[in-house]
This record gives structure tokens, sequence and C-alpha cells, in this order.
């Protein structure tokens, strides 16, 4: 695959680019320094991305300055032909009133429809949507605990999802329960995965040291470009 690196400086910023074969600009900051990164396709020029990092500039400054306290995202409106993410898919938000009970559908690997009571609120579209995105996480972590749970020779006795703003995962060691933040129902399952796994990993290594990460070295090799995939915020 046809890949070029390079860096520019914007504002005294140092931002890496990595041109490649993707449909989409990609941008991040990565703790602990602060690092920024673009990956961009093939086709846009240099200038562009210049232009498209000057207008993210205060995006950039507030993560560096906030580095590892919050996830953050555009804000979400919830409106027709809004871009919604599932699974690190790119859906456009299609509303469909009728006098029913709300719902979720996606179609085509393009639409998320919405289906909503006429004169609907933010907030109860807002409440839909996560909750569809609840119910699909909660379809796939108990094949993920089992997996890990196998492997790991470990167990754990209750799991649950919640929107977190400054993790992904948590784990309660000593009631050996896992926590799994909503936003992951955005990410690739492998996304899911890895937190997954991590949060077990807890069970085996109650701290981030040196066995803990020759753990994930050993269970999950690549675990170093899904962290990086996490913190990433998709345009």
């Amino acid at each position: 695959m046809s890949t070029e690196q390079f860096h520019f400086d914007v504002s005294g910023i140092r931002v890496d680019v990595i041109r490649k074969d993707i449909r989409n600009i990609h941008l991040a900051v990565y703790p602990p320094t602060g690092r920024v990164r673009l990956s961009s396709p093939l086709s846009i020029k240099t200038e562009s991305l210049r232009l498209f990092v000057i207008s993210k500039l205060g995006w950039i400054k507030r993560h560096i300055r906030n580095m590892n306290t919050q996830i953050r995202e555009p804000e979400l409106e919830y409106i027709q032909g809004e871009s919604h993410w599932v699974q690190g898919h790119r859906y456009l938000m299609n509303i469909v009133e009728v006098d029913a009970a709300p719902k979720v559908v996606l179609r085509n690997k393009t639409w998320m429809d919405l289906y909503v009571r006429p004169d609907s609120s933010l907030a109860k579209r807002e409440e839909v949507v996560k909750e569809w995105y609840r119910d699909l996480l909660k379809e796939q972590i108990p094949g993920l605990i089992a997996k890990w749970e196998e492997k790991l020779n470990v167990s754990i006795e209750d799991w649950g999802v919640k929107l977190m703003k400054t993790k992904w995962g948590s784990c309660n060691i000593e009631e050996r329960r896992i926590w799994l933040n909503l936003e992951l129902a955005k990410k690739p399952i492998h996304c899911l995965d890895y937190v997954v796994l991590h949060e077990m990993l807890h069970l085996k290594e109650r701290h981030h040291n040196t066995r803990f990460y020759e753990l994930l070295d050993t269970f999950y090799p690549a675990w170093r470009n899904v962290r990086e995939e996490l913190n990433e915020v998709v345009y």
C-alpha cells in the first residue's frame, strides 16, 4: 500500500502527517506528550491539510492542555444528514417521524434511520440513539468476555456499560466487575475487544507496570495501534 510521511508546523505545533489509501481524514492528539498526527487520503494536497489543521487549532490546543482528562468528539445535534459512527463505520442520520415506538435501523451501509415521534426533542433523539448503542454493546460483550476468560484463566462476576468521560473502561478487582464506555459502540469491534482484554488483565496484574504491558504484548501484540485508534476523532 502506498504511503507518504512528512510533517509541518502550525502555530508552533508540529503535525506528523501520513498519506495512505484511506477515505477520511483522521486527526488525533496522543498522550502523554500531546503529539499531533494527521492521517489523510492520498488525494488531499498538503496546503489543504494545513488549512484543515488551522481550522481545528482550538480543538488541538484544548486537547494538549487537557491531555488525559476527557474524550471529545464534535457536538451532535441528531439532525437530518448528520454523521454518526457505528463500529468504525460512518452513517448519515435520516429522521423518520412516526407515531410509534422509537427505534434505530441501519440501512444500506449508509443510513442510520432514527424513528421518532413528530416534534421529538434533541434530548429524546439522543436518548434513543444511546440506548440503541447500549443494546448493541450488550450483544457483543458477553462473547468477548467468555473468550478472554478462557485465554486468561480468570472469571468475571459482573459487567456493565456506562458513559465515561475520562476512560474507555474500568475494573473493580475485588468485585471482579468491569465497566465499559458506551462510546465504544462507535469504534471498530477490535477496539472493544482490546478494552475488554485490558480491563480483564487487571485481574492478573492490578497496576499498569512492566508485567501488565508484557501480558498485553503476549495476548494482544497490536494493542499499541488499537490504543492510538481509540484516541482518534474522525471527521
